[in-house]
């Protein structure tokens, strides 16, 4: 590992004082030097400050250490989407049941005697005093009795940037994790668990300077609604370049990505017609839909099948008590699962779409300027027109380094939510500040010139996600997604396991993002990686090391391999008929990292 090309974490020696000071712009010396010696003094404090900068920046965004080192983000024409499935054995997961049924067992007990001897910790879970429980018994107990052990490693504060690196506010509990202190200092981390795929969270640069001039023309805040005062001509800018970039005649922008979804429906649906919904959406989705009004199904996640089989279902049968047809019918998608790392099947949801005539509603969250050769989200990935779908969601928050979401669909669909949607009519419009920050985001992606810096983030952000992936792969893990996904879920299983593994990468200088219930399935905990443009391939050979060495420590490569290799459908069907379960050793980190970057750009 190359030192230019990435400093430990823990080598990296910048004050508080040095970074404030940073920001601080010295263009001129007003006060020349009287001598020589003080000449000398001030020139190598601007040799300190510049050296100081270039670590600032680098760990905002680390330059590229190989031009070759980028990918295009795109499915092969005609390639049907796969992904190898890949499962522990029957081992892990009786010890997983077992491990959740101790700690259930001890949670119990403890509450038995804690209701006795402790009432008033229990006030708020069982009738007191003719009150009702506040709290729904089974969410409370397993916060309380499970997620309360490892609460240490959630929501942990941080300040700073979130770039490549970031800087985390060490704290410590003297409570059992029920509060926590902060000691006063930091530390610093390689960075995979932001939202920031292609690298634009930076204080400074073009996006940075565009805010700041933003910040000296118009303030912080609109101080009003959209429908009242509150919309600048920088909205209307931000509007049309959405629409222009999605491929979509108009779009409306939103102060918050949750909001945007969660307002949404109720203007769009309402009593008679249906939802039909992923099993796996986001929860905004489902909160949005349960406002409408409107009848919920649900079909099994990505099962295109089932997903026939429910619309058939509803086409032929209609309402539940009165089979009156319903007055239309909505399937609502994710672009890219931001839980499981793959994408939709739009070729076939398309296929369904021009059969059954419903209308399609996709949440391009995380995958609007993640994914496509050029950014565009799922559809640009698979080459399909966006006229095929007849609603486009995202958010400014992830790709654009900013926050917010829009609506992009046809002008009477946006000019109906303009004045009827409460998300853009009630609530605070966008600030100055976050509008300019998406404007000129937009402006570098869509810049289609060969040596586009925004070409360059969306490509080595698709060499970053096939690089880390096919490593982790490789080295045994269960990764769980698609192979061009920037979010890259490595899979623990036991509860235990959650805790431990984020500790023991802090103390490698990486921060990670573990996730366990409810945000996941029970028996599938995980952490998730977020790659984003702004890693080069030292800190991914950094990453995938201390990723081998924590494996290895707490028993997590449940994997063969297999998953590594360029297995088709085919394949596997056949090694399953034929010769069984195929069982290559897996690799050693020094071969992974020696034709990852071969394989990462040919398979």
């Amino acid at each position: 590992m190359a030192q230019a090309d990435f400093v430990s974490p823990t080598s990296i020696d910048v004050s508080e004082k040095k970074e404030v000071e940073f920001h601080k712009k010295v263009d001129h010396v007003e006060n020349p030097p009287l001598s020589t010696e003080s000449a000398k003094l001030e020139a190598e404090e601007v040799a300190a400050e510049k050296l100081n900068s270039e670590h600032l920046l680098e760990n905002e965004f680390a330059p590229i250490t190989d031009p070759t080192h980028r990918r295009v983000s795109k499915n092969p024409d005609g390639a049907e989407l796969f992904q190898f499935e890949d499962e522990p054995s029957y081992y892990y997961v009786v010890a997983t049941y077992l491990t959740y049924l101790v700690l259930i067992i001890i949670g119990h007990v403890r509450d038995f005697f804690g209701k006795r001897f402790h009432k008033d910790d229990y006030k708020y879970l069982k009738d007191n005093d003719g009150y009702a429980p506040l709290y729904n018994h089974f969410d409370n107990f397993y916060v309380r009795r499970l997620q309360h052990r490892i609460n240490d490693c959630f929501s942990r504060p941080t300040m700073g940037v979130p770039g490549r690196v970031i800087r985390l506010m060490n704290r410590y509990s003297t409570d059992s994790n029920s509060t926590f202190k902060l000691t006063g200092d930091t530390s610093l981390a390689l960075n995979v668990s932001s939202y920031n795929y292609l690298g634009f969270a930076q204080s400074h640069g073009p996006c940075a300077t565009k805010v700041e001039e933003a910040m000296q023309k118009y303030g912080l805040s609109t101080c009003s609604s959209n429908a009242i005062c509150g919309t600048y001509g920088l909205h209307k800018e931000v509007e049309e370049l959405t629409a222009n970039f999605v491929g979509k005649p108009a779009a409306l922008v939103f102060s918050q990505g949750f909001s945007t979804n969660a307002t949404v429906f109720s203007t769009l649906m309402c009593p008679g017609s249906l939802i039909i919904s992923d099993e796996l959406n986001h929860t905004s989705i489902r909160f949005g839909a349960r406002l409408s009004g409107a009848n919920i199904r649900v079909y099994k996640h990505n099962d295109m099948t089932d997903l026939e089989r429910v619309l058939r279902e509803v086409i032929s049968q209609g309402q539940p008590r009165t089979h009156r047809p319903y007055s239309k019918i909505l399937v609502v998608i994710e672009g890219l699962y931001s839980m499981e790392g793959n994408f939709c099947d739009l070729p076939k949801v398309v296929e369904l779409k021009n059969r059954y005539k419903f209308y399609l509603f996709i949440d391009e969250a995380h995958s609007i300027g993640a994914i496509g050769p050029r950014g565009g989200g799922i559809c640009d990935y698979f080459g399909i027109s966006t006229d095929h779908v007849d609603i486009l969601m995202g958010t400014f928050t992830k790709s654009f380094g900013a926050a917010g979401g829009y609506i992009s669909a046809t002008p009477n669909i946006i000019n109906k939510l303009r004045v009827t949607n409460p998300g853009y009519v009630y609530a605070e419009s966008m600030s100055p500040a976050v509008l300019a920050q998406i404007k000129s985001s937009f402006l570098e992606i869509m810049d289609n010139s060969p040596t586009s810096a925004g070409l360059e983030r969306i490509e080595r952000l698709a060499f970053n996600s096939r690089y880390i992936r096919l490593g982790l792969k490789r080295l045994g893990f269960i990764i769980f997604g698609n192979d061009d996904s920037p979010v890259v879920p490595l899979l623990l299983y036991n509860p235990g396991k959650i805790n431990a593994f984020s500790h023991e990468m802090l103390k490698r200088g990486i921060a990670v993002v573990v996730v366990g219930y409810p945000a996941c399935p029970l028996l599938t905990s995980r952490v998730r990686f977020c790659f984003s443009a702004s890693h080069n391939k030292a800190d991914m050979d950094y990453f995938l090391r201390a990723c081998d060495e924590v494996g290895e420590k707490l028993q997590l490569k449940f994997s063969t391999g297999a998953a590594g290799e360029d297995v088709g459908k085919t394949n596997v069907e056949k090694m399953k008929k034929n010769q069984g379960w195929f069982k290559p050793p897996r690799w050693k980190i020094e071969d992974v990292l020696k034709h990852g970057v071969h394989d990462a750009l040919t398979q």
